[in-house]
Formats: C-alpha cells, sequence, structure tokens
C-alpha cells in the first residue's frame, strides 16, 4: 500500500475520531452496558479501521462500522475470556451480546446516546462532583488534567473520582436511558451545570495553544438543545441562550495566529447575528417565566453586551444591577468577581479593586488566574504599576492556556514602559 494512501486514510480516520468517537463511545454504551469495555472498544474499532479501510476503501457509513466493529471484537474478547458473570444482572446486554447475527439497526445511530448518557452519568446516586466529572470525561473526551485544571482539583483525585462513579452505575444497575419526565426536573440541575462547563471549556480552554474548542462548545449547544426540546423549561431557555450569545462573538475573540482579542476591542460586525437574536429572544421567553434562575439572568448580561452597538454605549448600571440579581438567586466569589469589572466599567478602576481586593482577602480565589488578572488590570488603569506586576506575574503562573499567558505575558513587558 503506498504512503500517501495510508496518509490519506489516517488523515480521514483521525477526523472521524475528533468527530465522531464521543458518539461512537455513547453507542456502544448502550450495546455493550459497560464503560470501560465500551472505552476498548472504541479503540479496537478505529485500529481495525486502519487496518482495513487503506485496502477497502471507506465503507458508506463509517460510524456504523465503527460501532459494529468495536461491538463484534468486544464480543470475541469476552467470549475468549469467558467472562459473562457479570451479565446475569443484565438480561438485555446479555441477549444482545449472545446473537452474533444480531444487525445493527443504522437508525439506533440517529438515536442520541451521548443524551442518554448525559443523564445516566448526572444519575443522583452520584455525587454532584462526580457527576460533572464523569460527563465531560465520557461524554465529550475531555482528559483528566483537563477536567482537573477546571475544578482546580489534583488530577490523581478527579481520576479515582471517575473510577468511583463508573463502579457506581455498575454496582446500583443505574439504567442507561433518559429519565421519565416526571423525574427530569430533579436530574436537570446537574445536567445543565454539565453541559455549561463543557461549554465553557470550549469556549475558553483551560489549557493548551488554542483559546477556543469549537468541538466542545458546539457539543454543549446541540445538548443544550436537545434539552430544551425535552424540557422546555425557563432554566435551559436561559442557559442556551447564554451559551449562544457568547458564541456569537467567537470568531473575533482572537486574531488569525490565535492571540487574544478583548471584547471592547471586538468588531462587532462580525458577531454572528442570527444567534444574538436567537439568543435574545429565548433571553425574553426566560424572562416571560414565573421563576427567574441564575442562567437566565447571566444570558441578560450576555444579551446587553451583544445588543450594544459598541463597548461605549453598553449599559454599564444595567449590567451592574444584573449582577447583583444574579448574588441573590446564588451567590458566589466568581459572580462577585464579574461583577467587580462592571462596576469598574461604571464607577471606575478604584471601586472595582477594592472590590477584588476583598475577595482575595478571604482566599477563596487565590489560586483563580482571573482573579489576579482583573486585579492586575485595575492596578495598571490606576497608575499602580508594582502592584500591577505582582498580581500579573501570579496570574501567568495560574494561566495554562497559551493564547491567555501570553495576553499577560505582554500587558507584564508593557509595564516595564509605564513604570
Amino acid at each position: 500500500m503506498p504512503a500517501a494512501e495510508i496518509a490519506r486514510v489516517q488523515k480521514e480516520v483521525d477526523a472521524i475520531y475528533r468527530k465522531d468517537s464521543r458518539r461512537i463511545f455513547a453507542t456502544l454504551i448502550r450495546l455493550l452496558g459497560d464503560f470501560d469495555r465500551a472505552e476498548e472498544a472504541v479503540s479496537d474499532a478505529f485500529r481495525a479501521a486502519m487496518e482495513k479501510w487503506p485496502i477497502e476503501g471507506l465503507p458508506q457509513n463509517p460510524v456504523a462500522w465503527l460501532v459494529s466493529a468495536g461491538r463484534f471484537k468486544s464480543i470475541d474478547k469476552q467470549r475468549r475470556d469467558k467472562r459473562f458473570d457479570h451479565l446475569e444482572d443484565r438480561p438485555d446486554v446479555a441477549e444482545a451480546l449472545s446473537d452474533d447475527a444480531t444487525p445493527l439497526d443504522e437508525q439506533e445511530l440517529l438515536e442520541d446516546d451521548r443524551l442518554r448518557l448525559v443523564f445516566t452519568c448526572c444519575h443522583p446516586a452520584l455525587a454532584p462532583d462526580a457527576q460533572v466529572a464523569l460527563t465531560l470525561r465520557e461524554v465529550c473526551g475531555l482528559t483528566t488534567e483537563e477536567i482537573a485544571s477546571a475544578f482546580l482539583t489534583p488530577a490523581p483525585t478527579l481520576a479515582q473520582r471517575i473510577v468511583r462513579a463508573k463502579n457506581k452505575i455498575r454496582d446500583a444497575n443505574i439504567p442507561y436511558e433518559v429519565p421519565a419526565r416526571d423525574q427530569l426536573a430533579e436530574r436537570l440541575d446537574s445536567v445543565l451545570r454539565v453541559v455549561y462547563l463543557v461549554f465553557n471549556e470550549g469556549y475558553s480552554a483551560s489549557s493548551g495553544d488554542s483559546a477556543t474548542r469549537a468541538d466542545l462548545s458546539g457539543e454543549a449547544i446541540r445538548l443544550g438543545r436537545l434539552i430544551l426540546q425535552l424540557l422546555p423549561e425557563s432554566e435551559v431557555r436561559g442557559l442556551l441562550a447564554l451559551m449562544l450569545l457568547h458564541e456569537s462573538r467567537r470568531e473575533t475573540r482572537a486574531t488569525e495566529d490565535g492571540e487574544l482579542i478583548l471584547l471592547d476591542e471586538q468588531d462587532r460586525s462580525r458577531w454572528n447575528r442570527a444567534l444574538i437574536d436567537e439568543g435574545a429572544a429565548l433571553v425574553r421567553a426566560a424572562f416571560s417565566s414565573q421563576e427567574i434562575g441564575a442562567y437566565a439572568v447571566q444570558a441578560a448580561i450576555a444579551a446587553v453586551h451583544a445588543e450594544a452597538p459598541s463597548a461605549a454605549d453598553t449599559d454599564w448600571n444595567e449590567i451592574v444591577g444584573l449582577y447583583d440579581l444574579l448574588l441573590r438567586i446564588t451567590p458566589s466569589p466568581i459572580i462577585e468577581l464579574n461583577r467587580s469589572v462592571a462596576v469598574t466599567m461604571r464607577d471606575g478602576p478604584e471601586a472595582g479593586l477594592a472590590i477584588i481586593d476583598g475577595l482575595l482577602a478571604d482566599g477563596e480565589l487565590d489560586k483563580y488566574q482571573l482573579a489576579h488578572a482583573a486585579r492586575a488590570d485595575f492596578c495598571r488603569r490606576l497608575g499602580q504599576y508594582a502592584e500591577a506586576r505582582k498580581s500579573y506575574e501570579r496570574a501567568i503562573k495560574l494561566t495554562a492556556q497559551g493564547p491567555a499567558k501570553r495576553f499577560l505575558e505582554k500587558r507584564l513587558a508593557a509595564l516595564t514602559g509605564a513604570g
């Protein structure tokens, strides 16, 4: 086989892996009934593709081929190992595995197994942090290190949490399904929190050379739309609106070289008006409800930014008022930090610095790089260059994302001339 043909197939396989591996994984969990076997089956399927596709060519439906290959390789492996004891309590899975002739109905691939997987990972039998960590790992394919960075938690601790969660699902026979409608509400908070964390990792990557990961934010928005179809509640509308409004600015948040562009310097003519209009309509629908939740308020803040014709025309007084409402709904030092930026824009950097110094004195945000970056900016604006330098250095040490670190380093270097 010519090297060029092998390289071409490898490129195709890599593209399918990036785009569809988690969908394949979710479907294999449904077919095999086990997280670890499904993960192993995904690896076996892609390995088989690299062996066969250069010779046979790409199949008409690569995803269906990979699911079938993974499924039957797992069946063969289990038969060789004679490990069927664990299936005694899962007759549905045992029956499916025992029948080699059972065809893989292509229509099954059109069902959204990832949505089932999200609800399984967010089952109330699991601890809240375990729900989030497991979903980010298994639904979206984030590495343990990426999740640990988002959680400000050591990677070994996160890995143990994920393993315990998978064992709990197996040992408790937690069903792989979207719950009945009368059970949806109690499960919704965890699901929405997971979806929002996935979006945040895509919108502003916690580490790496890219400021964003469009695949993750796109996946979060897709899941948000599916959940809204399933449960058209105010907070689901609020979360989807929030994601759409942020996503509308994606193309203007970095230069062609991948360097960050701040909100007030972005080309607003390039913002996606269709996403803004859809998000704003969802905000209005959410606020028409009797119950206004945290996601809806955050979406309203994003809508004020999105609908302002320029940075100078932003209604900062309204944004501060919305943050005040948000703090009443869900008190949080992160929200107070974000509010301090709005207060700075309305009342000046001295007012914002007082808020941020109080937050840092409490110690909760000491390892949060955005708190130190914001403090550095406020001190810079006030001409307190020595304090700004210390805060920039602290923020840089805490930053794992390449573009964000380079931005802070440039700001720090500029202080040499200013100071």
